[in-house]
């Protein structure tokens, strides 16, 4: 059985929920109400999709490609690593997607799904966190179930985006996103460790 508890700190620091709340609020200003849970579901549905996708494939993809899960533990761990660093010391999670809502493709799935939601780290997480090695089935399948757990955390911020953003505003979603890069650069660094352990057989 899997570790519910860091299964699902890991995956919340990778999507940073809150952090997209300001590029939702960017992607659907000139829209209603109604408009906006629209774009909200469609942009939940194909994150998901993005991710279990990752979970799904990733590992055959890896292997028909014949790289080592170890090598591509380190080489995930290092990108975790300088994507977290760029949440920590670089433009947070918010600042730089609405840069990217606000340059001209206001759509559901870019920048919303995909960055935002369905970020590279979460991709290379969805990957790392249910490889077939190390982890049975049934384990999978309780990480995959714990990520759209936080999906529809994410859904339901982003139902609540008006709200969360009087409360926290910009410069509190900053600042949760870096607290988030910090967190995952910790996990980052495990998985190297873990990736170097396992290819060297120490």
């Amino acid at each position: 059985m899997i570790d519910y508890v860091s299964t699902f700190i890991f995956f919340f620091a990778v999507i940073d929920p809150i952090g997209t709340v300001p590029v939702f609020l960017a992607v659907t200003g000139q829209f209603n109400e109604k408009a906006r849970r629209r774009i909200a579901l469609k942009a939940t549905l194909v994150a998901a999709i993005v991710l279990l996708f990752f979970v799904v494939a990733g590992e055959v993809i890896l292997t028909a490609m014949a790289i080592p899960l170890s090598a591509f533990q380190i080489a995930g761990g290092i990108v975790l690593f300088l994507f977290a660093l760029s949440m920590i010391f670089g433009e947070s999670k918010p600042e730089e997607e609405i840069k990217l809502a606000t340059s001209g493709s206001e759509k559901a799935i870019f920048p919303l799904a995909i960055p935002s939601i369905a970020s590279p780290g979460a991709m290379l997480g969805a990957v790392l966190m249910t490889e077939n090695s190390r982890y049975s089935l049934m384990e999978q399948a309780q990480t995959g179930t714990t990520m759209l757990a936080v999906l529809l955390i994410v859904f339901v911020l982003l139902l609540s985006a008006n709200w969360i953003h009087r409360v926290i505003g910009n410069s509190g979603a900053s600042i949760i996103s870096r607290v988030m890069g910090l967190i995952l650069g910790s996990v980052a660094t495990a998985n190297v460790l873990a990736g170097i352990n396992e290819y060297f057989l120490l």
